[in-house]
């Protein structure tokens, strides 16, 4: 069970449209002229979105990876020291990254469902990384900032950085 700080919040608008969707007029209950709140997402739903890009990454293709970014995205990625401010640079990271066949495990995940737009996914991470023939582990931290556009939920800020004790 992941752990958020919204979760009663989530739960409850669960309920409510649960309720309102079975009531047989189709909408739910607002006020008159109230435009119906968009439905925020479930923690699962975000929680979803990395196994979305850990297979991107499998597919060893830099601009299907860089494709989960929103173009105004920054990287703060584990195995560089630039920071990366465009899809150029993003796709650029990837390319040297994806090399390595990298395939992540989550450890340990935090989601905080923010809105109905936004949502943090933050934890701790492991990669098998190949490289010369040889498997390397690495453990890492990182935060992936997802804000949904256009319908489509896209990283907006991503950080990873290697544990410091290994």
């Amino acid at each position: 069970m992941r752990k958020t700080r919204w979760g009663a919040v989530v739960v409850a608008t669960a309920a409510v449209t649960a309720v309102t969707a079975g009531c047989g007029t189709g909408t739910a209950a607002t006020p008159t002229g109230a435009a119906a709140a968009p439905a925020r997402p479930t923690e699962q739903q975000i929680a979803a979105l990395f196994p979305q890009w850990n297979a991107a990454l499998a597919t060893g293709d830099p601009q299907r990876v860089a494709d989960l970014y929103a173009p105004d995205a920054v990287l703060l990625p584990t195995v560089s020291n630039e920071v990366r401010r465009s899809r150029a640079e993003i796709v650029d990271y990837f390319t040297k990254f994806l090399q390595s066949k990298p395939q992540g495990v989550i450890e340990n995940e935090i989601v905080d469902v923010l809105d109905a737009d936004t949502a943090v996914n933050t934890g701790v991470y492991e990669f098998m990384l190949t490289k010369d023939g040889k498997t390397e582990r690495v453990r890492a931290r990182y935060t992936y900032v997802y804000e949904l556009r256009e319908g489509k939920w896209l990283i907006v800020n991503h950080h990873s950085s290697v544990m410091p004790e290994g």
